[in-house]
């Protein structure tokens, strides 16, 4: 009843012409943010806990906790329209939401899409007012070991992006654990293959990876295809998905969502793993399985279910205890040291109004949100009746801009050209970029725990630690079942011949 009392009178807090001004501003903010490649959510959020200092506590938290959420949708704009992720979490929603622009049906991505990031934050958000304290206590818990497992479950989400060739996925996943690997060792401090360049001591950041990979080699594909002539797409739609289409996806929404809630409560995981996660288990459990990769609405639907309701669950450690969730979340930390606050459990006893207000304002800016997305889908369509000869230079140019803005540097612009031309030649030869982000995004996670797991309890360790070996174990199964699935295939074809 103290629960239901104390969000009773947040919401009413949220009534005030402040409050819904902050809401409302965090909200545009974050899609721009989102949507902005190279401005991650947690860069959005940092940009303007500065500015918050002026403001009241709870206004400062809710206008930097909607432009969180916010920011989540915002990201799967450009990965729809011009397959550039806006956040690195779009990044699965390229693999189908690019594949219906092409097809003249960026509506219906865009309006998936939309639909499945605010039902995912909403119950993101559901579960972060109710279960915000057990369940942070129970993540609390896991081992170096255990963390370890997940990241590799995680990892194990390649066989579904190989596009019927597991191996090719495995060789692109490997490509990205190995450029990971280039400077300074988590453990020992030591320096790796950087070759006596100071360039490389902090290896390459996810950001240029990203932008070369998913926008930049896009462009040096149309540029080898290029005949002189614009592309034509069919007629382009800015009409959402119907009731029917809709409610087709439902049971990839709930499965997504609770999938982005659970990964999201651990911390370091994040929303780019719950995505890539979510996306594996629906096109497992999808019974159209060959449209993934080509436009399937339940690849965009899994993907911005997941990486939405990461926000409610990563927010669960940060405000129960004190752990950030995500890179977000401790830019969020730093706000509420800046307003003299301590996130932890004495935080819902000094300071409710403000706990539950920002429970409230995550509720209300996933419908906020909607609202702007369903009115905003004409203006971000018309993006795609633009001339490829001024199309994808833009791309570029925004690819570029958007890899500098995140640390002013010249050789993250060189970095994000190398990676748009390894995209380019794994895409020629029919590797999937994907997994190469994967590995990038994982190889930290994966080395440290699994480091420090060793270290502190021999190899044993990940067949000592339950958790850690049941994971492992459902890992090797999602990995290597396709592989010996299509061997078996081969198999009883050999007799039939």
């Amino acid at each position: 009843m103290e629960l239901l009392s104390n969000l009773g009178a947040a919401f009413a807090a949220l009534l005030d012409w402040q409050s819904v001004l902050m809401m409302v501003m965090g909200c545009i903010l974050g899609i721009l943010g989102g949507a902005m490649p190279g401005i991650s959510p947690a860069t959005a959020v940092a940009l303007l806990v500065p500015f918050s200092y002026a403001l009241d506590a709870r206004l400062a938290l809710i206008l930097l906790v909607c432009i969180y959420q916010a920011a989540n949708y915002g990201g799967s704009i450009t990965a729809v329209l011009i397959n550039a992720p806006g956040t690195p979490a779009a990044a699965a929603t390229c693999l189908d939401g690019y594949p219906l622009t092409q097809q003249g049906k960026a509506g219906k991505g865009l309006g998936t899409a939309l639909v499945a990031s605010c039902l995912g934050g909403i119950f993101g958000a559901i579960i972060l007012i109710f279960f915000c304290v057990p369940l942070a206590r129970a993540a609390l818990h896991f081992s170096p070991a255990a963390y370890f497992g997940l990241a590799i479950f995680g990892l194990a989400t390649i066989a579904s992006m190989g596009e019927g060739n597991v191996i090719k996925a495995i060789l692109a996943v490997l490509i990205g654990l190995l450029i990971k690997t280039i400077g300074l060792d988590p453990i020992s401090g030591a320096y790796r293959y950087t070759f006596g360049s100071d360039l490389l001591y902090d290896g390459f950041a996810l950001i240029p990876a990203l932008m070369g990979l998913f926008a930049v080699s896009v462009v040096f594909e149309k540029v080898e295809k290029w005949t002189g002539l614009d592309r034509t797409l069919d007629k382009i739609d800015n009409r959402l998905p119907s009731i029917q289409e809709f409610w087709r996806l439902k049971a990839t929404i709930v499965r997504s969502s609770i999938i982005g809630t659970v990964i999201g409560i651990f911390p370091g995981a994040g929303a780019t793993i719950a995505s890539f996660v979510s996306y594996d288990v629906a096109k497992r459990m999808s019974r159209e399985r060959e449209k993934f990769g080509k436009g399937a609405l339940e690849g965009v639907a899994a993907s911005e279910a997941a990486n939405s309701s990461s926000v409610g669950g990563a927010l669960i450690p940060l405000l129960a205890l004190g752990i950030p969730g995500s890179a977000t979340d401790a830019v969020l930390i730093g706000a509420f040291v800046l307003h003299d606050l301590v996130p932890g459990p004495l935080l819902f006893r000094d300071q409710p109004a403000i706990v539950y207000g920002i429970f409230a304002s995550v509720l209300t800016a996933n419908l906020i949100v909607m609202l702007m997305g369903i009115y905003g889908n004409r203006l971000f369509i018309r993006v795609v009746s633009v001339s490829d000869k001024i199309l994808y230079p833009f791309i570029l140019v925004v690819a570029l801009i958007g890899t500098y803005s995140v640390s002013n540097s010249l050789y993250d612009m060189g970095s994000c050209i190398g990676f748009g031309i390894l995209g380019w030649i794994l895409k020629r030869y029919g590797y999937p970029p994907a997994p190469v982000v994967l590995g990038i995004v994982l190889g930290n996670l994966i080395e440290y725990n699994f480091r420090r797991g060793v270290i502190m309890g021999g190899y044993g360790v990940f067949y000592t630690d339950t958790l850690a070996f049941v994971v492992l174990s459902l890992a090797a199964l999602s990995l290597f079942y396709p592989l010996l699935k299509g061997g078996w295939q081969r198999l009883r074809r050999k007799p039939a011949a």
